[in-house]
C-alpha cells in the first residue's frame, strides 16, 4: 500500500496521539504497518486486533484515503438538545398535577410518555419520554411517588399545639416527659399479640 508523505505525517500524529480515540490510533498504525509491507496477520499480531479489522481498514483508506478512517454517521436523528427554556417547562409541568381533564379520566401523576405527550399537544414542545426521565433522574423527581399531609381543622389546634412544644421545651421539675404516637395514618384498634399475664416478683 502505497501512503503520501503528506497523509504519513497524518497517520502518525494520529497513532501517537495519547488523548485521541484509541480506536483513530488503532486505524493508523494498520494503515503506517500496511505501508510498510506487513501482511495481514502480521499487522493484526501487531496491533493487537483481527483481521478482518486490518483488511476493512486497509479497504476504507485504500478507497477514501484519510476520510476512509472516520467513524461512519450513527443511524437515527441528531440528538435533541434541550434549551433551558424548555427544561424549565419540563420541570415546572412535572411538578404541577395533571389538567382537570386528564384527572377526570382517572390520571392522578404523570408518566413520562403521557407528559411528553401533553408537552407536544399543549405547548407544541417535542421531546422523548427518555429526555423526560433522564430530566427527572438529574432532579431527582419522581412524580408517581407523592407525600401528603393532614392538616387539622381543630379551632384550638395552635392553642394545644403551643401547650405540647412547650411541655417538651419546659418540662415540670422532677418529671419524665413521654410521647406515644400511633403509625401514621392508622388506628391502634388492637393489639397485633396476645397481652402477657404479670408474675409476681417472687418469680
Amino acid at each position: 500500500m502505497t501512503v503520501p508523505d503528506s497523509d504519513r505525517v497524518k497517520l502518525e500524529r494520529m497513532a501517537r496521539d495519547r488523548g485521541g480515540p484509541a480506536r483513530v490510533a488503532e486505524r493508523a498504525r494498520i494503515v503506517l504497518l500496511a505501508a510498510e509491507g506487513l501482511t495481514g496477520p502480521q499487522i493484526a499480531e501487531r496491533v493487537g486486533c483481527s483481521e478482518p479489522t486490518v483488511v476493512k481498514w486497509r479497504r476504507q483508506y485504500a478507497e477514501a484515503g484519510l476520510a476512509g478512517l472516520a467513524d461512519a454517521p450513527r443511524p437515527g436523528g441528531p440528538k435533541t438538545v434541550l434549551t433551558d427554556a424548555v427544561i424549565a417547562e419540563i420541570l415546572s409541568a412535572t411538578v404541577t398535577p395533571p389538567p382537570q381533564a386528564l384527572r377526570d379520566q382517572g390520571i392522578t401523576h404523570w408518566s413520562s410518555r403521557r407528559l411528553a405527550d401533553w408537552l407536544a399537544r399543549s405547548k407544541k414542545i417535542t421531546v422523548s419520554h427518555d429526555s423526560v426521565v433522564r430530566l427527572w433522574r438529574r432532579f431527582c423527581l419522581q412524580p408517581h411517588r407523592t407525600e401528603g399531609f393532614k392538616f387539622s381543622v381543630d379551632p384550638q389546634l395552635d392553642a394545644k399545639i403551643r401547650d405540647v412544644v412547650g411541655l417538651y421545651l419546659h418540662p415540670p421539675d422532677n418529671a419524665v416527659v413521654v410521647c406515644v404516637d400511633e403509625k401514621s395514618q392508622v388506628q391502634a384498634l388492637e393489639r397485633s399479640q396476645p397481652i402477657l399475664l404479670m408474675r409476681s416478683a417472687a418469680n
